[in-house]
């Protein structure tokens, strides 16, 4: 067992190669949050009423600190899809109006844009990324043969979440400014994988969370607004932050509208400092890059057991510690996801896209190099 291993809450029995569905945190961060909840029901009119602005303002300055951005322009919601919303929401979409996207999104925001359209006859365009990957150059020249004259909106992941490959959105985002049109970027798995600088990417709208690879505990995110675009938020709860008589002093309009929407546990938003304490204890870029190499190391294996090239084609460190590799057809999938976990006690997703069948590993600090060689095994014997 690594060091790291110690630190975690995480069941010793099962080998856990899914840290990019939900995450996982430290049980020094947990620690933390309990504390904080401890408080909260401790004396809950003092905490909810005289500290709170406080304790969040605190927490918010040493997000911003860690994500290069100003914190006024910054506002912790409860999970990228909940920001993903309020945006969405706010912009107010007419027949006619086109939002841009591409065919890696994840899921539940697909589902945002398809309500909309049913809603408001907002046209969704999804450019075609194929695999294995192209050049980043030629992603930006794809995604943007999808602009019209009624593209509002540009929506694209960062890191996406089916096929975990990693999209050039700074230079969308330059290019969008340019010509007049939003952008919002879906940064769900970017924190703790990246080193960001929210105000160098320079989208309209970010959305990342902190309860994946920052080890926040879960209900832990967060919504980047640029000050020029804040007049255009409107909140999904309307409570006392709207109107002119909010009784709370707050730092910018967006923190009115959506830092107070009646009575919750902010214990997870107040424990993010301890999360990135906790990476910065652990020298946590040398530990992300021997996960990136452990990864690496374990897809290449994977394909040559499977005889599939790899998705990422030459762009090999389009991936951090997140990443997938194709199956075989025939290999009935959701059989060998059972098997991988009634058999060998390995938490993995396999992921249906676009016809295909991926397998999607996640190293974290308290993988080991015992853990992935056991996957690969586990994928040889089913295999043969």
């Amino acid at each position: 067992m690594n060091n790291l291993q110690s630190q975690f809450l995480l069941d010793p029995e099962v080998i856990f190669l899914n840290h990019g569905s939900f995450g996982a945190t430290p049980k020094p961060v947990f620690d933390t949050y309990q504390s904080w909840q401890r408080q909260l029901e401790t004396q809950p009119v003092k905490f909810l009423i005289k500290d709170f602005h406080e304790n969040f303002r605190s927490a918010r300055h040493q997000l911003a600190v860690f994500l290069g951005a100003d914190p006024h322009n910054l506002v912790f919601v409860p999970n990228a899809t909940f920001g993903m919303n309020i945006i969405a929401r706010s912009l107010n979409f007419q027949r006619g109006d086109e939002v841009l996207t591409s065919n890696h999104e994840y899921g539940a925001c697909d589902n945002v844009w398809s309500f909309l359209h049913q809603k408001t006859g907002l046209k969704v365009v999804r450019q075609e990324i194929p695999l294995p990957l192209p050049s980043s150059e030629d992603i930006v020249t794809r995604i943007w043969e999808g602009v019209t004259d009624h593209t509002r909106l540009i929506f694209l992941s960062q890191i996406t979440s089916p096929t975990a490959v990693r999209l050039p959105v700074e230079e969308i985002c330059r290019k969008a400014q340019d010509a007049g049109i939003l952008t919002l970027v879906d940064g769900a798995h970017a924190p703790g994988q990246l080193n960001l600088n929210l105000e160098e990417i320079g989208a309209d709208f970010y959305i990342g969370n902190c309860h994946k690879w920052l080890l926040a505990p879960k209900g832990s995110a967060f919504l980047h607004v640029l000050p020029e675009r804040q007049e255009l938020i409107e909140p999904l709860v309307v409570s006392w932050g709207w109107g002119e008589n909010c009784p709370y002093e707050s730092d910018s309009r967006i923190l009115a509208l959506l830092e107070w929407w009646g009575t919750k546990d902010p214990a997870a938003y107040l424990s993010v400092p301890a999360a990135i304490q906790f990476q910065e204890d652990h020298k946590w870029d040398n530990v992300r890059e021997l996960c990136r190499t452990l990864l690496s190391e374990t897809l290449t294996r994977i394909e040559t057991l499977t005889g599939m090239p790899s998705i990422y084609g030459h762009n090999k460190g389009n991936f951090i510690q997140l990443g997938a590799a194709e199956l075989p057809p025939g290999c009935q999938p959701e059989k060998l996801q059972s098997w991988l976990y009634d058999q060998h006690r390995i938490e993995i997703p396999l992921i249906e896209w676009e016809n295909r069948w991926l397998i999607r590993p996640s190293v974290q600090g308290y993988n080991t190099r015992e853990e992935l060689d056991k996957l690969v095994e586990a994928v040889e014997k089913y295999i043969k």
